[in-house]
């Protein structure tokens, strides 16, 4: 009996062999490209914001470049299009403003103080020629739908930008479009468990949480929740298959320290 089951366990162990040469070389591998070694730093999350001087804000990131920090900072679309420099899809945390930010026109978005400060939302325009090159950028693209127009349009600033920058995305669907405009860019993975963030597993968070859609992205770099250094997608990417690694978000000087201390790359908050 156990000798006419042979050819079944042996097709068994075959598919669970195939399936993970799949899942390691097509489907997590990342590009294997190396990232300019001036990209590969510590990031201040959404500027060097702090007491007066809020995130995402031109006050901050003029802070960041004075200080010779490199600026972590997330993009999305404006109601008529333009890049805008905002991290919550809604207005409400930072504003007050019970809208999304693709509600509102830039003029509009513009005319809102950030924390009740003079601050306002900032173009990618703005922030580009504020920050003129003097330190390396981290732009995330946001974007939870497949609503892809957001790619062509940063693809436009940053071709024209005189200066250091690479991109991340929690969605592999922004990145496979971004390198259709800038082919040569480094790119980066945004990686967090989706199923435990979310409390709910769905195919997409599944797949998400496995990085099995790196075969759509398929980044240079690994940018992960500090949480989940020791994932095993995580430890794939970057011990196995050697990519940079980002952490978020290094609170404080000790957690800098740590990420120092494991060979990261550290996306930074001062507390």
């Amino acid at each position: 009996m156990w000798i006419d089951m042979i050819p079944f366990l042996i097709g068994i162990l075959a598919f669970c062999v195939l399936s993970a040469a799949v899942y390691l070389f097509v489907l997590v591998r990342p590009r294997g490209r190396k990232c300019d070694k001036k990209l590969l730093c510590d990031y201040a999350h959404r500027g060097l914001h702090g007491e007066g001087v809020p995130e995402n804000s031109l006050s901050a990131f003029a802070r960041a470049a004075e200080a010779g920090c490199g600026i972590e900072l997330d993009v999305q679309l404006s109601r008529d299009g333009t890049v805008m420099v905002f991290h919550d899809y809604t207005l409400t945390r930072m504003t007050g403003v019970d809208k999304k930010v693709s509600d509102l026109t830039a003029s509009e978005l513009q005319k809102l103080s950030l924390a009740g400060t003079d601050q306002t939302v900032p173009t990618f325009a703005e922030v580009l020629a504020l920050v003129g090159g003097r330190v390396p950028l981290l732009v995330e693209l946001k974007g939870e739908t497949l609503d892809a127009s957001l790619c062509q349009k940063v693809a436009s600033l940053l071709s024209d930008y005189d200066g250091a920058y690479c991109i991340e995305s929690f969605n592999p669907l922004l990145l496979y479009n971004m390198k259709k405009y800038l082919p040569d860019a480094c790119y980066g993975q945004l990686y967090t468990n989706v199923c435990r963030d979310k409390n709910k597993t769905t195919v997409l968070h599944a797949l998400l949480t496995a990085m099995a859609l790196n075969v759509l992205s398929r980044p240079d770099f690994i940018a992960y929740n500090k949480m989940d250094r020791d994932a095993l997608p995580v430890r794939i990417a970057t011990e196995w298959f050697g990519a940079p690694r980002f952490v978020w978000t290094a609170r404080g000087d000790a957690e800098r320290k740590t990420a120092h201390d494991l060979g990261e790359c550290a996306i930074f908050e001062i507390c």
